[in-house]
Parts: structure tokens; sequence; C-alpha cells
């Protein structure tokens, strides 16, 4: 498994109009499920009048959280459509709400895959999309006297240090790219034999 992933930075639109039905869409960078519901319920409020809040998620950087909700649209219309726009992109930690506007015209199965799916695209295409690097947390006790290995260790493998604690015995809590954390063990934990 790969210890990258690719997720947006910005807040990002997109826009569609077929037959006088506008999709409205918004791409957000989100972590957890509940900052999902709380997005999700500002649009609804924000877009009261509107007849669907359509939208899809995927969470985490080996992509396995994720959920398509097609709001009263039929079933696999929107949700999944918008779903597959954020897979086809390989993106992840990515929220995409697609608001609607009913034309007064139904477009069909086909015409709403496709509308929700080209917003989807478009809000997409808009975002900044950065690669982040997944990473593991290492916490390491030592003794004061190996105070200058560990830090010439930590500075060597580019380690971030999250907590340290300084006394008779020390503490060191670090983040480290998950590929390179088993290393940074090994290194650490010779210094204590020497």
């Amino acid at each position: 498994m790969s210890d990258e992933y690719t997720t947006i930075s910005t807040t990002s639109e997109g826009y569609y109009t077929e037959k006088r039905s506008k999709f409205l869409a918004f791409a957000h960078h989100v972590e957890t499920a509940e900052e999902v519901k709380h997005i999700v319920e500002d649009y609804r409020k924000k877009y009261y009048d509107a007849r669907h809040v359509c939208y899809a998620y995927m969470l985490g950087a080996e992509r396995a959280n994720f959920r398509a909700n097609d709001d009263g649209e039929p079933s696999s219309t929107a949700g999944k459509p918008i779903l597959g726009q954020i897979n086809a992109a390989e993106l992840t930690d990515i929220l995409i709400v697609v608001v609607r506007y009913y034309g007064g015209v139904n477009l069909g199965t086909s015409g709403l895959i496709v509308a929700y799916r080209t917003a989807a695209a478009e809000a997409i295409a808009n975002a900044t999309q950065e690669t982040r690097q997944v990473e593991e947390e290492v916490t390491f006790d030592f003794s004061y006297p190996l105070m200058n290995s560990v830090m010439r260790v930590v500075k060597e493998m580019q380690s971030r240090i999250v907590e340290q604690q300084f006394d008779n015995t020390c503490r060191l809590r670090m983040r480290i790219r998950q590929s390179e954390a088993e290393t940074l063990r090994r290194k650490l934990s010779k210094l204590s034999f020497e």
C-alpha cells in the first residue's frame, strides 16, 4: 500500500444546467463523517428551496470509508455518479454536495446521471489538489545521556516531534511517513545498546 494519498485543499464549485434544471456542485476537504454531516446540513439550510441536496464522500488514506446519498432522486442517479467522479480522480478526504433546482422538465435516469456526474466533475476540476503522506506515530523512551544521538537520528530521518519530555528518562513522540517508521524505530533502538 502506498503511504501517499490525494485530496483537495480548497473548497471549489461546479455548475451544470439541463432543461432549466440547475445543478450547483460544491467540493470540500473533510476528514470525518461528523464534518460531512454538518456541511450537508448547512447546504440544506442555505438552499432550503432546492428540490434535492445530494452528496457523496470518501474518507481515509485507504479510501474504505465512503457514502453516496440520492436525497429523493431515483436510486443511483445522483450519489453514485458523484462518488464515481471522486473515484475516477482517485481522491479521498473529500465531500461533494450537488444542489438541484428542478426546472419543470424530467431529465430521465440517464439525464440525471449525466447532470450529477458533470457537476461533480466540474467541482473537482476547479479544486486545488494536493498529495499528502500517511504518517505513523513513534514514541521512544531513552536516558538523558543519549540525547544528542537521539536528536541526530530524529533530524536525519526528518521526523516531526509532536511531544517531548526531558527528565532522567526522556520521551519523544514523533510523526513520520509511514514507510519510514520502522527504519526510525530500528535506528533509535540501536542507540539503546551502544
